[in-house]
């Protein structure tokens, strides 16, 4: 499976737990749903990307990509230390350029 760049990073950076480098994919006022809670802004995003890593120790594995305009859906294999582990979930992303500007995580 062949992805963009900056998806490819993006998986890079959580499962390096870089959150600096994950934050950086995502644009200025991008927002992530994840668990029925919102966060906008990298500042919250990043905020939000150090919890999950620092609770789950999740690492993601890509299992399928399709993108349309600027809609993507990656599906990826969840692994960390939560119940169900490991999950397959699904990131649903609006792109502008290389940067996100959306993403709502649903399992």
């Amino acid at each position: 499976m062949i992805l963009p760049s900056n998806i490819e990073g993006l998986i890079k950076a959580q499962n390096e737990s870089d959150s600096i480098a994950f934050t950086e994919y995502f644009t200025e006022k991008a927002t992530v749903s994840d668990e029925g809670s919102s966060y906008s802004g990298r500042t919250e995003i990043k905020l939000w990307t150090q919890q999950v890593t620092e609770k789950y120790h999740m690492q993601l594995k890509p299992i399928d990509f399709n993108q349309t305009g600027t809609s993507a859906k990656l599906t990826v294999e969840v692994t960390g230390t939560f119940d169900g582990s490991p999950a397959v979930m699904q990131y649903h992303l609006e792109l502008e350029g290389n940067s996100i500007c959306s993403l709502r995580i649903t399992g």
